[in-house]
């Protein structure tokens, strides 16, 4: 039980930006994986220098035993590293006792410590800011207690970044959490009735979801409208004409969304914040209203790497699905992405293994554009369906306004003239359909010339 292993990368270069550590992870059974961890450091700006494993039951006052909290600071020592990272959930008290076994200065950062460090690196708007504040509030309140009576023992000031705590710290981050929501709950009002204007206009709203690194900026990328947002600025004006892609964990911590290139429909795309296993319903709560554009999106492309083995996709599935399943109102559709990376033939049984999680997914490759144009076809498949009308009307300058709106609404099949009318037959949703109708209703007959 008390297997694990430590190691320090002693021919590694000292890194010309960022903090040194060590990552370490303790598991029940098993063996530790520290891929995702490291990953994760690096993406927050730190050197990996070391690794420590222990495959143990949880040790109440050290996380992992005390033998290996020992060797832990050994390892520090030798890999000269500045903190400690922990790839679990630890406690205050584990925390403090940990950190009193290491050189002064070494500091220890658990795995959501560290997500949340990454989130306020990558926070560059006012909502992002307040999500990661808020996160970290959450984060911090149950500790609030036990950091109050810590800090009070420990010697060294400062310890963990405490400060000095008393009674009112509980009833401050109450308050701080409350002023927040209020104010989420303010810019997600105007983002409601930002996608509802935008439905009004004509627009299909499909969002990407899916695990942090799975490519989703590189396929928004593949599908966007190449045409400049400029051009559409009355109907589109706030758009970001830009999706970062990176091979690093959570480059997309805002929304960032593009017309989509379509046969028929006008599609916004929109690309959100990656999802992670093992993420607390705390912190998946503080991003609400991030995740808002996936959850009351037309239709979600659920996208995984199809490169990676089976059980890592399956249990990337398993974790959106559980992110998606409470809240999300549109019809999902996965999407096997980077299939340029597989053998031949590993991908009919990667469909067949995952059928249960993972029904009639579409394959592509984001970055060479093979499956994509199949990727179009099913999302227009997919999206609500729209209905048909035809509308004949005299010839007028209203007449002609309303053509002009009914090409930028929905989807003209035929638009004829005979003498003094106008016969526009038409694909839209039902809603611009229900509306071109009311319009027709008013256009009026232009007058007769006088003889």
């Amino acid at each position: 039980m008390n297997g694990g292993t430590g190691r320090a990368d002693a021919d590694a270069e000292p890194p010309t930006e960022g903090r040194r550590a060590v990552v370490a992870k303790r598991v029940d059974s098993g063996e530790a994986d520290l891929s995702e961890i490291g990953q994760l450091a690096a993406a927050a700006g730190y050197e990996v220098v070391g690794e420590l494993t222990q495959t143990r039951t949880e040790d109440a006052a050290f996380m992992f035993g005390e033998g290996k909290a020992a060797e832990l600071r050994d390892l520090v020592r030798r890999a000269d590293a500045e903190a400690v990272i922990i790839d679990n959930d630890v406690g205050p008290y584990q925390t403090f006792n940990i950190g009193g076994e290491l050189p002064e200065g070494v500091e220890v950062v658990d795995r959501f410590t560290l997500i949340l460090e990454i989130f306020g690196q990558r926070a560059n708007t006012r909502k992002a800011q307040l999500q990661v504040e808020l996160a970290e509030l959450r984060y911090e309140l149950p500790r609030a207690e036990a950091k109050a009576s810590l800090a009070k023992r420990d010697e060294r000031p400062g310890f963990m970044g405490l400060g000095e705590y008393d009674e009112s710290v509980e009833r401050d981050i109450k308050r701080q959490i409350s002023e927040i929501r209020d104010e989420l709950a303010s810019i997600a009002e105007k983002e409601e009735a930002r996608r509802e204007q935008r439905r009004d206009s004509g627009f299909d709203l499909v969002a990407l979801a899916g695990y942090t690194n799975a490519g989703k900026s590189t396929l928004m990328r593949r599908l966007a409208d190449e045409l400049a947002i400029d051009e559409n600025a009355e109907r589109h004006r706030d758009l970001d004409t830009t999706a970062e892609s990176q091979d690093m964990l959570f480059t997309t911590l805002g929304t960032t969304t593009r017309r989509a290139e379509m046969e028929k429909r006008d599609v916004l795309l929109t690309d959100t914040v990656g999802f992670i296993a093992d993420l607390p319903h705390w912190l998946v709560e503080s991003f609400e209203s991030t995740l808002d554009s996936v959850y009351r999106a037309d239709l979600v492309l659920l996208v995984v790497d199809a490169s990676e083995p089976v059980e890592e996709m399956r249990e990337k599935l398993v974790t959106s699905h559980d992110t998606l399943y409470e809240r999300n109102e549109a019809p999902v559709v996965t999407v096997f992405n980077k299939i340029d990376r597989l053998e031949p033939g590993a991908l009919a049984d990667k469909r067949a293994a995952l059928s249960g999680v993972a029904p009639d997914p579409i394959a592509v490759s984001a970055k060479t554009g093979a499956g994509v144009a199949e990727l179009r076809d099913r999302v227009e498949g997919e999206l609500p369906d729209w209905e048909r009308e035809r509308l004949v009307l005299p010839v007028s300058d209203d007449a002609m306004s309303l053509v002009s709106w009914v090409h930028d609404h929905g989807h003209v099949a035929e638009e004829t003239y005979a003498g003094d009318q106008v016969t526009v037959d038409f694909e839209a949703k039902p809603s611009i359909v229900a509306r071109a109708r009311a319009k027709a209703a008013d256009v009026s007959t232009p007058p007769e010339e006088s003889v």
